[in-house]
C-alpha cells in the first residue's frame, strides 16, 4: 500500500516537473515573441516546486537514496552500522515531525481563512500547503516503516544493508 502511494506521488512529482518546464518555456517564449507574460507564473512555479521536490521524497527514502557520508561508519561492524541506520530513520522522523505539524497548521489556517495570493488570478494558498503536508506525511510514514522493519531484521539476527538489500546473518 505504501509503495503504491509512493509511486503515485513520484509520478505526480514528475508531472509537476514537466508542468514547471512547460510553464517556464511558454512564459519565456511569450515574453520574447509577444511581449506578454502568463498571469501569476511566479506563484504557480513556486507552488509546483513544492510538489516537484516533496512528492518524490518518500520514494527516495524507500530506496534509501538520500545523500549519506559514510567514511566513518564504514569502519564499524555491520551490526553497529545497522543500528545507526535505524537511528538515522528515527532522527529523520524526529526532524520531520515539527515540519508536519507546522505544515498541517498552516494548511488548516489557509483553508479556513480562504487565504489567497494577490495576483491576476487570486489563486488560493491551500494547494501548495496541501502538497507540502502530503509529501512530508508520506516520508514520515516510510521512515517509521523502515525503522520498524530494520529493527525487526536486527533483532532476528540479520543486518541492514543500506544499499537496498537486507541479509540474514549466518
Amino acid at each position: 500500500m505504501l509503495g503504491k502511494l509512493e509511486n503515485i506521488l513520484l509520478s505526480l512529482g514528475a508531472v509537476a516537473v514537466m508542468a514547471l518546464g512547460l510553464m517556464i518555456a511558454v512564459n519565456v517564449a511569450a515574453r520574447a515573441v509577444l511581449d506578454v507574460s502568463l498571469p501569476d507564473t511566479v506563484i504557480l512555479v513556486r507552488e509546483l516546486m513544492v510538489a516537484a521536490i516533496l512528492f518524490p521524497l518518500a520514494a527516495a527514502t524507500a530506496a534509501r537514496a538520500h545523500v549519506a557520508v559514510e567514511f566513518i561508519t564504514n569502519r564499524f561492524n555491520a551490526r553497529l552500522r545497522s543500528w545507526l541506520i535505524v537511528l538515522g530513520s528515527l532522527m529523520g522522523l524526529f526532524a520531520l515531525s515539527p515540519l508536519l505539524y507546522a505544515g498541517t497548521r498552516e494548511l488548516i489556517s489557509n483553508w479556513s481563512s480562504g487565504g489567497f495570493f494577490y495576483g491576476d488570478l487570486n489563486l488560493p494558498r491551500w494547494p501548495g500547503r496541501l502538497f507540502f503536508v502530503i509529501g512530508i506525511f508520506a516520508c514520515c510514514l516510510r521512515l517509521a516503516e523502515l525503522a520498524v522493519r530494520d529493527t525487526r531484521t536486527i533483532l532476528r539476527g540479520g543486518i541492514v544493508d543500506d544499499t537496498h538489500q537486507m541479509t540474514e546473518a549466518e
